[in-house]
């Protein structure tokens, strides 16, 4: 389904949407992933990637609570592209660091379906990292899933339409800092 939107509407949407997890919830999630990655990546050379769009404001928080070494870079392939159900995974950025022996952790938003995740880390793994790790802010409920499961899970979220910590609505509200469901969806 494709839903173009503006801004009144993408106002009108955040004014009537539930909140699921407030941003003080959202600080406490990312403390206990941080001190859990802390964890499992010191002493060991990594890479990090985000997965664009929905990962950056995720990364972006995640990265200043990490306390080891790291390289940065972002992918970027989609299933959505600004529409509410996603379709075939569309590449847009494959990564430019060499992640043969490093330790990888890719960062994404939201763990729906599961397939945009899983076909990043089929060809993350033909590079020949000596681990590769994937880390999402949220897993989605439901029966819809490929069985693909994050090494690293923030919160489970009910099967709504959700948007807010890198997770978007049409194209807005992917800013927000708590998450949200749309009314309705």
């Amino acid at each position: 389904m494709t839903t173009a939107i503006d801004y009144k509407q993408a106002q009108h949407t955040l004014e009537n949407a539930d909140l699921l997890h407030s941003a003080e919830e959202i600080t406490v999630c990312l403390d206990d992933l941080a001190k859990t990655v802390n964890a499992d990546f010191a002493g060991k050379d990594s890479v990090i990637f985000t997965v664009m769009n929905g990962g950056v404001v995720l990364a972006g928080m995640l990265m200043t609570r990490l306390t080891f070494p790291f390289r940065f870079d972002y992918l970027h392939a989609t299933r959505y592209r600004e529409k509410t159900s996603g379709s075939d995974l569309h590449w847009l950025k494959r990564n430019d660091i060499e992640i043969a022996g490093k330790s990888v952790l890719v960062i994404d938003d939201i763990l729906d379906e599961g397939y945009t995740l899983e076909a990043i880390v089929d060809e993350l793994q033909k590079q020949s990292p000596a681990e590769l790790k994937t880390l999402v802010l949220a897993e989605k409920q439901h029966d819809r899933t490929n069985g693909f499961k994050a090494d690293y899970i923030g919160l489970k979220l009910i099967d709504r339409y959700v948007f807010g910590m890198g997770m978007d609505y049409c194209g807005y509200l992917r800013h927000l800092p708590a998450i949200y469901a749309v009314k309705g969806m």
